[in-house]
């Protein structure tokens, strides 16, 4: 099977102008700090899969630490008066670019996307495009769920090496947005935030607004140089019509066309939507969506595939992992240890998915963590901010990366830095600080690991009023010194069941595997009945697919369904 990815790859921030770079490149492995010699690019490699799986042509199991990556594009008419970005979705680790042989840019970090302007360094006809990533094993380096031991092991696994994701070229005028931000306010009936135009030189912002493909608001913004924030009032405070609220039941999406001008002219257009909701915490400690108590019946979502590893092979594939997770009764994911290909979240907004964004974990904590881990969480909030469907950020998962969290106090403090940095960059979510447990006084919610096989005791083990002194698994629930404020809590990662045939040979689910159907749905249903008399505001199951060695998905690594669909919706979501 011949695996492509061609569709346009940021549907978030469309421009309509712009050359697909995914497909065949040339490759080698070489540790060099400049492109090597042409006669050493001696193997084809299809991006944006990497070498270690199926989907990228070559499969292989040895261990490189250095890609080298090369292709030619033409440059045509079409980029006459125009400026060129190229554009990386996500690219593993350290990524150095080259054009006709001369150095371009520089990025850090595995997961998240970056541009870099290449107009200066094109010539007529022929272009060379050459990459290198550098990629060691390096706990230092945020790493999520990819083994830095040169194998598998435990719930880690084959790392995805190099280019990731899609890779592209956009056209452009003299000016163009280098990022915004676009955060809807249903209570002043409006959304407000900043556009950062890449050079400065634009005077001018109109924001057109649609709803249902009609005409529904328009506004020009004088721009103040490179960063100018905006609001855009759609009604009356207090007229009342909550026809236009992001909701999963009613996932509607407003259409937003941003268009730079400059002395009267467009230099730059793009297309985007917004859903127009409100996360918060009530009086009474609940988590609400638009001021109304939200539950969340959320699945643990690794998006990991057999061919393609981190990488998902379609962007049709994404939308059918959603489409399962909603037939099975959740309304929502908690995309574990990875930032997901945009078309996650773009899907999710579509059909009303509730997401949650976690940052890759790094192993080792020291002040090069720190640095490298923090960096790349700003930049990770950057990107996803403008998708209605997320609605919580997790900076640290089960103390991964700060094992010492528990009495530490710089550990705790960073913890609380993130949180904070966190706020300060998009302050419209909730923030689960450390998920799982050894968790900071500072977080919107308290997230429970517990992958206990009886849920009986889960009630009384779980009271408010004990929260202070519980130990999740044979871990403390809050960290020493601090104390739980009344957050919601929240059932985070729990279950994990497996069938008994599918264990052994080193793949392995959370405890006694089921013998067959009838086994695995009875203790499936008693974990939930427990579950549901906590008082919890939702729960995340673990988990959806299984993936490499862990076998305890709700579907199998090619997503067939282990179970009857049915009768998980009715044990997930048994009020339908």
């Amino acid at each position: 099977m011949k695996y492509t990815r061609k569709e346009y790859p940021r549907p978030q921030f469309r421009r309509d102008e712009w050359i697909a770079l995914n497909g065949e490149w040339d490759c080698c492995f070489d540790d060099c700090a400049v492109p090597p010699d042409a006669a050493l690019f001696n193997k084809k490699i299809n991006v944006p899969f990497t070498y270690e799986h199926k989907a990228s042509g070559l499969g292989i199991s040895e261990i490189h630490s250095t890609v080298w990556y090369k292709r030619s594009f033409q440059k045509t008419e079409a980029f006459d008066g125009k400026h060129a970005l190229l554009c990386f979705n996500g690219s593993d680790y350290i990524t150095d670019v080259w054009v006709n042989g001369k150095h371009v840019t520089t990025h850090v970090g595995g997961f998240s996307p970056f541009s870099a302007d290449i107009t200066e360094f094109l010539t007529d006809g022929e272009n060379t495009l050459t990459v290198r990533c550098y990629d060691p094993h390096d706990p230092t380096n945020p790493r999520g769920k990819q083994s830095w031991l040169n194998k598998p092991f435990g719930c880690w696994y084959t790392p995805n090496t190099g280019i990731w994701q899609s890779v592209w070229l956009e056209l452009c005028g003299d000016d163009c947005i280098d990022s915004y931000y676009a955060e809807p306010d249903i209570d002043k009936c409006c959304f407000s935030g900043e556009v950062t135009t890449l050079y400065g030189l634009a005077d001018s912002l109109e924001i057109s607004v649609f709803v249902h493909g009609e005409p529904y608001k328009k506004q020009t913004v004088s721009l103040d140089g490179r960063h100018t924030r905006f609001s855009v009032k759609l009604m009356e405070e207090d007229f009342v019509d909550e026809s236009l609220y992001w909701t999963p039941a009613r996932p509607t999406l407003l259409s937003v066309d941003y268009r730079l001008i400059k002395d009267g002219k467009q230099v730059d257009l793009a297309h985007t939507r917004i859903g127009m909701r409100k996360i918060s915490v009530d009086e009474y400690g609940r988590v609400c969506l638009n001021n109304r108590p939200l539950y969340q019946r959320l699945i643990l979502d690794q998006g990991y595939w057999k061919d393609s590893g981190l990488t998902p092979p379609s962007a049709e594939a994404i939308k059918k992992d959603i489409e399962l997770s909603k037939a099975m009764g959740f309304n929502g994911a908690r995309k574990h240890q990875k930032l997901e290909d945009p078309y996650f979240y773009y899907y999710a907004d579509e059909l009303g998915f509730l997401t949650w964004c976690e940052m890759p974990s790094a192993y080792n904590f020291n002040s090069e963590e720190v640095y490298k881990q923090t960096t790349e969480w700003l930049e990770i909030v950057k990107s996803v901010r403008n998708f209605t469907s997320v609605i919580c950020y997790v900076p640290l998962n089960e103390s991964w990366g700060v094992r010492k969290i528990l009495n530490d106090r710089q550990q705790q403090d960073y913890a609380r830095a993130l949180y904070y940095v966190t706020r300060a960059t998009d302050g419209s979510r909730l923030i689960s600080a450390n998920d799982g447990w050894e968790t900071v006084e500072t977080t919107d919610i308290i997230g429970i690991h517990d992958y206990a096989f009886d849920s009986s005791e889960f009630a009384t083990k779980y009271a408010p009023e004990n929260i202070n002194s519980v130990y999740p698994s044979v871990r403390k629930m809050m960290a020493e010194g601090c104390r739980y404020n009344g957050q919601p809590l929240l059932f985070t990662e729990f279950g994990g069941i497996a069938f008994q045939n599918s264990e052994g040979d080193g793949n392995w689910g959370y405890n006694r595997g089921a013998a067959d159907e009838k086994e695995f749905l009875s203790r499936l249903k008693n974990l939930m009945d427990g579950v549901y008399k906590c008082g919890f505001q939702g729960y995340c199951y673990t988990q959806l697919t299984d993936v490499q060695q862990e076998v305890n998905g709700l579907l199998d690594s090619d997503r067939n369904p282990k179970l009857d669909i049915k009768k998980l919706h009715k044990i997930f979501n048994p009020k339908k």
